[in-house]
Order: C-alpha cells, then sequence, then structure tokens
C-alpha cells in the first residue's frame, strides 16, 4: 500500500476546502429574497373555530339533572390567494366543519371567510374572503419542476406568521397514504417531497420555486413528534390548479376516470406475465364501458406512456388522471404481446360520460335546535345505506345534551328506516321518549334515548 506524502495529505485537504468554498460560493450566489417577497404578502393566516359541547350531571334536590356547557377551540393553518377577488387555496382540514373562519392577511387586515367548497380526497378546499385586488402567486408549472431544484415554503406555523424556509424538492410522485380516512374517495397518491422546513400551521401554505411561482400546496410531514423531522408533503401545482378551477366553477370536483385496475411491474410479476422488462403499468382488469374499454386498451396491456409522460408507478398515473377532466383525450402508448401501440382515450367521469357533474344541493333544516341535512346520493353510497341524516350543528340542542356529536348520521326513528325530513322536523311535537338510531362514520351502530318535553 502506497504510503501518503505530507504533500500529499496537503493537497487532499486543500482540494477539499476548495470544493467546499466552491459549493457555499454557489449556493449563496442563490436569491431567495425575491421569490420570498413576493409570495408572503399572498400568503395568509387562518383561524377555524369550533364549538364543542361538554356534558355533566348537576344534583338538584337528590336529582341528577343532565346540564351542558358549551366551550370554543381553534386552530390555525395557512392558504394561497389565488384570485385577487378574494379566492384562497388551503387544506380541507385547515377548514373542515369549523363553525366560523377568519382569514388575517400579512398587513394585518382580519375577514371572516366562506367555504366556496372542497375536495376531501385531495384535502384541497377554496374559500372566500369580501375584498378586492389582493397580491397573488401566480401557479407555476409543477410537472417541470426537478429534483434537486431550490424551493421555499411560505406558511404560519405556530403562529408566527409570514415564516419562510428553504430547502429542495426531495422526490417527486410519492405516494403515501399521508392523509388517513380522509383520503378515501379516489385518493391523491402523488406528492412533492422536500427538505423545506414545515411544521403544523404550516398546512396550505405554498410551495414556491425561486421566481415566487406557485408549485405546490404544503400538506403534511413525516414525523414521529408532529414537527418537521426532516421531510414535507406538497399537493403539486398543476393538480391544484385544476381542482380550485373544478370548485370556483362548478362547486365540486370534475373527477377523470380512465376505468382501469393497474399493478406496478416488479420482477416477479414481469416473470409471471412474460413481460421483457420492468417498464410501465399493468392492466389486472379494466372496466367494463369505461374509458379503457371503449378505446381498445385490454387486460395485460402495459401502460407505457400518457400523452408523452412515463409511466412506471401508479402514483404518476394518479398525478395525470388528477389534472385531467372528463372530456379530455389523452394518448396512451402501451405494450401488447411484444408489439408497442398508442391509443387515443376520451375519459369519462362516474357516469361513464363526459357531461359536468354538479354539487348536490345541501338541504338543510332545523330539527330540536341542530341543523340536520339529508346525505348525498355520493355519500349514501359511500356508506351503503338507502336513506340518512347527518347532524351538521348541534349547539343547544338535546342530542348534544345527550353527547351527540356533529357528524352523526340519523338512520331511524323509533325503529322506523324509512324516514324523511318532515319526520326529523316533527320531533319537535313527539311527546315523550324517542328512540333515535345512526352511525359515526368509521364506527359502530348507536342508539340514543330522547326525551322530547
Amino acid at each position: 500500500m502506497k504510503t501518503l506524502t505530507k504533500k500529499s495529505i496537503l493537497l487532499i485537504i486543500c482540494t477539499f476546502l476548495s470544493l467546499n468554498i466552491v459549493k457555499a460560493q454557489s449556493i449563496s450566489n442563490i436569491d431567495f429574497t425575491k421569490a420570498a417577497e413576493h409570495t408572503v404578502h399572498a400568503v395568509v393566516h387562518i383561524q377555524s373555530d369550533y364549538a364543542q359541547q361538554t356534558n355533566f350531571y348537576e344534583d338538584f334536590f337528590g336529582f341528577l339533572i343532565p346540564q351542558q356547557r358549551s366551550r370554543t377551540f381553534q386552530t390555525s393553518g395557512s392558504g394561497v390567494i389565488i384570485n385577487s377577488d378574494g379566492y384562497i387555496v388551503t387544506n380541507n382540514h385547515v377548514v373542515q366543519d369549523a363553525d366560523s373562519i377568519q382569514v388575517i392577511l400579512n398587513d394585518k387586515r382580519r375577514y371572516k371567510a366562506t367555504i366556496v367548497g372542497n375536495d376531501a380526497s385531495a384535502d384541497l378546499a377554496v374559500i372566500k374572503i369580501d375584498a378586492k385586488d389582493l397580491p397573488i402567486v401566480e401557479f407555476g408549472d409543477s410537472d417541470n419542476t426537478k429534483i434537486g431544484q431550490w424551493v421555499l415554503a411560505v406558511g404560519n406555523p405556530f403562529n408566527l406568521t409570514s415564516t419562510v424556509t428553504a430547502g429542495i424538492i426531495s422526490a417527486k410522485a410519492r405516494n403515501l397514504n399521508i392523509l388517513g380516512n380522509k383520503m378515501n374517495d379516489n385518493p391523491l397518491k402523488s406528492f412533492i417531497q422536500t427538505d423545506a422546513a414545515v411544521n403544523p400551521g404550516n398546512s396550505g401554505g405554498a410551495l414556491v420555486d425561486l421566481e415566487g411561482k406557485l408549485i405546490g400546496i404544503n400538506t403534511a410531514i413525516a414525523s414521529n413528534t408532529g414537527s418537521y423531522a426532516g421531510y414535507s408533503f406538497a399537493i403539486p401545482s398543476n393538480i391544484v390548479r385544476k381542482i380550485s378551477s373544478d370548485i370556483i366553477n362548478h362547486g365540486t370536483t370534475q373527477i377523470a376516470y380512465l376505468g382501469v385496475n393497474i399493478a406496478e411491474i416488479d420482477s416477479r410479476l414481469a416473470e409471471s406475465k412474460g413481460i421483457k422488462n420492468l417498464n410501465g403499468v399493468y392492466i389486472v382488469s379494466i372496466l367494463e364501458n369505461g374509458a379503457a374499454k371503449k378505446s381498445g386498451l385490454r387486460e395485460g396491456d402495459v401502460i407505457i406512456q400518457i400523452s408523452g409522460k412515463d409511466i412506471n408507478y401508479n402514483s404518476e398515473l394518479n398525478e395525470v388522471l388528477s389534472q385531467s377532466s372528463p372530456g379530455d383525450i389523452i394518448k396512451v402508448k402501451l405494450e401488447r404481446e411484444g408489439k408497442v401501440f398508442e391509443k387515443e382515450v376520451t375519459l369519462l367521469n362516474e357516469k361513464g360520460d363526459t357531461s359536468i357533474i354538479k354539487e348536490e344541493e345541501k338541504n338543510i333544516f332545523n330539527v330540536l335546535n341542530a341543523q340536520v341535512r339529508e346525505l348525498t346520493v355520493k355519500e349514501k353510497k359511500e356508506y351503503q345505506i338507502e336513506n340518512g341524516y347527518i347532524l351538521e350543528k348541534i349547539i343547544n340542542s338535546p342530542f348534544a345534551r345527550l353527547g351527540i356529536r356533529k357528524g352523526f348520521i340519523i338512520t331511524s326513528i323509533d325503529k322506523n328506516i324509512n324516514i324523511s325530513s318532515e319526520d326529523l322536523k316533527n320531533l319537535s311535537s313527539k311527546k315523550g321518549k324517542v328512540v333515535i338510531e345512526g352511525f359515526y362514520p368509521n364506527d359502530f351502530r348507536r342508539y340514543y334515548f330522547i326525551l322530547v318535553l
């Protein structure tokens, strides 16, 4: 083994120091100020208030009388102004089920906000404030972002307004179930991963490039403590632009379906199916009368590209579909029995056509001082029931005094499952004990006895 001389060691040390100086100089030459100054004025602080009921019993001359005490708790997050007339995009979990929403601008102006619409499966919501000529963040093209690219995260972590952190894009098209049960209907599976520090309160804030253009909405962190521990995840801006536009223009997301079930190709699948390489995704099954079937795709086909984009993972296919609308025509490059084909596919909606899906009217009415609405057709299908009414607000009602929480779904009254809105409205005219049956989403069925006086 050759022995290093002092001269050689000195040369290695100087080379190492030179490389680090060059690296430091290259980083120091990057200007973050333009993006930061442009973005902070268009990122808002969101405060959501929730009313919570506390039930207790008070001794009144030997009788235990149920009593109720209400309190309000508050959560906070961030939002991005995308329209000068007051439209703001944020995470759905920042504002979902809030009794009131306050928006604080960077110049300390405060506004009351209303929810325009939401998409729980993508964890996105659009809210609006009554204001004009607001600063906005322009949308960038998240498809053109690259791993290793510098980005800034702008938001309000820990109620610290207008906080900017820097990092790089660590990965793209991450497929993570990081949003739990809220991601149960056509769940979004494609995120931008970054090491820019994101903490509680950053949710709904902006991920921008060095030009100050929006390339993502910060959504979640990977952490065992609830605080930043190295990686965070953002919804790509091309998906945000599409969903927010749908919500503003149509009230709900226009979801495009290809009509296939796919499997990612690994060596085991390739061997069992006789696939020569590991590129693309394998069509396991195909929906009858779906978009793919109508365009000539078959079970066993391997999708290689869609509209010029390589598709090797489910998350990459999901990202393409999340940016598309029913009626869009995509070019699918596929391999079948060793030959390569290209098919034009017209994407369809959940009804199997290209019409606009409108958000169903929410028929909200009052029952015993609580606000109730009928479940939508989509919700009934999701919960696999034919009939049901959900409690939207329960403050100072007999429901709350029994410990029933907002979100409880009523399915029967006195064992009658064919209940109507009139049956619920007539509860106030009943006297004595009434049996209410129902359930909370993802929970067991429950019975409550309500005493109507």
